[in-house]
């Protein structure tokens, strides 16, 4: 009995000090569980031209870009805006702003969140704060509530739009406004 408790004397001391070191583990076991999201690339300050058949038909501007390429679904996030300016045949000029912007590759769907803001050629002026783009059909949706003047003294105003790139032919769901100089 008192070897017994020599030892458990002895020992006590070492199973103290080896529960006293230990530290949590739990961040670790939810971090082996969570993804690894960081981009494969960073880009400051771009100034990016698409060009087809030798001319210039868009230009994206942004101060950083992170490029997600990496992923199964990749995408190019721009978390500070973009200033996009497309480029017509006939060399007119839209421009396109956003505070935030996300760029699906498989898809070719731009996310614009944020002051969406697009002013066309003719002086139209299309506001709202979320906007998709499918860049394959060349057509502009969102559900979110807004705005568009028309250059000419009209307004349009509601839930949810999706128009051609050119404002030529527009679907609205539920709006109000005044047009003026209907042709």
């Amino acid at each position: 009995m008192k070897l017994l408790r020599k030892n458990i004397l002895f020992i006590l001391p070492f199973f103290v000090l080896a529960l006293a070191s230990c530290e949590s583990n739990f961040r670790d076991v939810q971090r082996i569980n969570s993804v690894a999201f960081s981009p494969v690339g960073r880009s400051e300050n771009i100034n990016l031209k698409y060009t087809d058949s030798g001319k210039v038909k868009a230009i994206l501007v942004s101060p950083l870009m992170l490029d997600y390429s990496n992923l199964e679904y990749g995408f190019n996030e721009f978390p500070r805006g973009v200033n996009v300016t497309l480029i017509d045949d006939q060399q007119k000029n839209s421009y396109i702003v956003s505070d935030y912007a996300i760029t699906y590759a498989d898809t070719d769907i731009i996310d614009l969140q944020g002051n969406v803001k697009i002013t066309s050629n003719d002086g139209s002026v299309l506001a709202t704060q979320q906007l998709y783009y499918d860049q394959k059909n060349e057509w502009f949706y969102t559900e979110k509530r807004f705005k568009f003047t028309d250059g000419k003294g009209g307004m349009l105003e509601g839930p949810g739009i999706d128009f051609n790139k050119d404002f030529t032919i527009m679907n609205t769901q539920r709006n109000t406004g005044q047009i003026n100089n209907v042709e």
